[in-house]
């Protein structure tokens, strides 16, 4: 990808990644309440773009924060895919 792109790319999720995090705060459910999967769906879009954001860095992809990142959204993404025991799969990624 050539470096215009990848700024341009890198800009617009750094925009969505605002818009998200602003949302997440705003979004009145806890824990346990009947909207709490649609602030968690607000979160795994965000930890999506940490992800982008990750990948999109210059330089080689740093190890520790793709783990990171990986684990959020497998940990995120658990009770939306229970069938997938994805906290298995996102212990499995931060365990040495």
């Amino acid at each position: 990808m050539d470096a215009v792109t990848q700024a341009q790319i890198l800009d617009l999720g750094r925009q969505a990644h605002a818009l998200t995090e602003a949302a997440y705060g705003a979004h009145p459910a806890t824990r346990g309440q009947p909207s709490w999967p649609d602030k968690q769906r607000i979160l795994l879009a965000d930890m999506a773009l940490h992800l982008l954001q990750t990948a999109l860095r210059d330089g080689p992809i740093d190890s520790a924060t793709l783990q990171n990142n990986l684990y959020s959204i497998l940990t995120i993404s658990a009770p939306f895919l229970p069938e997938k025991e994805l906290v298995q799969h996102a212990q499995a990624i931060i365990t040495p």
